[in-house]
């Protein structure tokens, strides 16, 4: 499976290696490993695997369960880290490249038989809706919104997808 489809799979699936809404911390763990950083705070948790970031709080029974995750695509990009993929997700679909054009991103998930709408727009960003799924995908609309420069030639583009959100 090639990194798009990766990410065509977590926008109309929502999951990671079976790992999604409702999975409790040993369920993630158990799909990408054991290198992590937790950020507990105001009694939610914030678990942090570089490219994906997972987000916990207090279900029904008290136990803690993924309300909402993110694949940081950008963080692929400007990562210093080696770690920056988890290692179950480079061994299940090889070396993810640090940039994805939104145009391929879109013709996978329409290839799965889902939309992918306009949802919402702002100078930098725009972010779109995946129909039948809980996933919003951000993308590129301004490399360089605060006008500090010449946008980076080996940085984000116009038409990159900046992150993929499940909540």
């Amino acid at each position: 499976m090639s990194d798009v489809d990766f990410y065509a799979h977590v926008a109309t699936r929502c999951d990671v290696l079976g790992a999604g809404i409702g999975a409790h911390p040993d369920s993630w763990e158990a799909a990408l490993g054991a290198q992590f950083l937790d950020v507990p705070g105001d009694g939610l948790l914030r678990r942090d695997y570089e490219l994906v970031e997972i987000n916990f709080s207090p279900d029904q029974r008290g136990q803690m369960s993924c309300f909402g995750f993110g694949i940081k695509i950008q963080r692929l990009l400007y990562g210093e880290s080696p770690s920056a993929v988890p290692s179950p997700l480079s061994r299940a679909h090889g070396d993810l490249t640090p940039r994805v054009q939104f145009e391929e991103l879109r013709a996978a998930v329409l290839a799965l038989g889902h939309t992918v709408e306009l949802d919402d727009m702002t100078r930098d960003m725009h972010r779109y809706r995946v129909s039948e799924s809980d996933a919003h995908i951000h993308v590129i609309v301004d490399p360089d919104p605060y006008g500090s420069g010449d946008p980076d030639p080996a940085g984000h583009q116009v038409g990159d997808v900046w992150s993929i959100e499940v909540w």
